[in-house]
């Protein structure tokens, strides 16, 4: 193995607890956009209530169309693109993490067999 395609499970070991903070705080910002998109809904339909629309279909099409509740949905776009891209490269580091495992378990048993 050259020393390039080597791995350094210490890189991939402080790759993890270094992204471990930052992945917490993208998956936070998803969660919370979730959430908040149902009471920015339950704003618009209040709204569209109060601007003499009386059926629950209409206050939700209008509370959908909104332009604060199409800018949450923006927002929780980029917040599953963040959580997801640090996601898979944290699986991307575990992944490797075992990868060494298997390397590692396969060379103590080549030199048990080789006397």
């Amino acid at each position: 193995m050259s020393e390039e395609s080597e791995i350094n499970i210490f890189k991939c070991l402080d790759f993890i607890r270094d992204k471990a903070p930052e992945y917490a705080q993208a998956k936070a910002a998803r969660v919370y956009l979730e959430q908040f998109r149902k009471t920015q809904k339950a704003l618009g339909m209040r709204a569209a209530e109060s601007a003499g629309h009386k059926s629950a279909v209409i206050q939700e099409r209008e509370a959908y169309a909104d332009p604060s509740y199409i800018s949450i949905l923006e927002g929780l776009r980029e917040a599953v693109e963040a959580e997801e891209a640090l996601r898979w490269r944290l699986v991307a580091a575990q992944a490797k993490i075992e990868a060494w495992r298997s390397l590692s378990a396969n060379a103590r048993a080549e030199h048990k067999v080789i006397p």
